[in-house]
């Protein structure tokens, strides 16, 4: 017994609309994968059932390791919270040293992308209690100069 093509492109959409259902997005790459075997047997209709679920498992595989590998690794770059440009300029006061080489910390007034202190660097040495305003965001850290 051969499923039909139109078999596998509905039970592709119908995973792809049960991840509307349980939102892991997860589900769907199998549902694409049912797609594209259902595509495939319209181009070869006399495919075996056993290259057809290869074909599904292969391609539904493919589609998880390339997002997990390639796709997702590019949304964990971006930042949660206030843009970089609305950090820029703001003033703090220095709770701990900073030296060209060394981290110290400085405090906000309000919390800046949720937190009201940061470890933070700086190109010159600055003492301890000195206003500091914000000229970049380099990673996990902040980068000050004198206010």
């Amino acid at each position: 017994m051969n499923p039909e093509w139109w078999t596998w492109v509905v039970g592709g959409i119908a995973l792809i609309l049960a991840e509307l259902a349980i939102p892991s997005f997860f589900i769907v790459w199998f549902g694409l994968g049912a797609i594209l075997v259902g595509l495939l047997m319209l181009a070869l209709p006399h495919l075996s059932l056993t290259a057809q679920l290869a074909v599904w498992t292969l391609a539904s595989l493919a589609m998880v390791v390339l997002w997990f590998r390639v796709f997702k690794r590019s949304f964990h770059k971006t930042r949660v919270g206030t843009a970089d440009g609305e950090v820029i300029g703001e003033i703090g006061v220095l709770v701990s040293a900073v030296a060209p080489f060394e981290r110290g910390k400085v405090r906000f007034q309000r919390p800046l992308l949720g937190s009201e202190e940061w470890v933070c660097l700086a190109d010159s040495a600055i003492a301890t209690g000195e206003r500091v305003r914000v000229v970049a965001v380099e990673g996990s850290f902040l980068k000050v100069s004198k206010a």
